[in-house]
């Protein structure tokens, strides 16, 4: 298998040469990358991490039933 004979020519692992493959795929894929700006959640007020951790889930799934 041309895998094998590469990880052992190389000295790289089989998953490592997997992923680079994978990354140089992405790198000249002709698809444009999407970049999604983060939600920003403004209460006014301090919010605990479980809080903002079910605020931002609501948010998902309420972007997620719009598609």
């Amino acid at each position: 298998m041309r895998l094998d004979a590469e990880a052992a020519a190389t000295g790289v692992s089989k998953a490592e040469l997997m992923r680079r493959g994978i990354a140089m795929l992405l790198e000249h894929s002709a698809r444009p990358r999407q970049s999604r700006a983060l939600p920003v959640l403004d209460s006014g007020r301090a919010l605990t991490a479980e809080v903002l951790d079910d605020a931002l889930y609501q948010h998902i799934k309420e972007r997620a039933a719009r598609r």
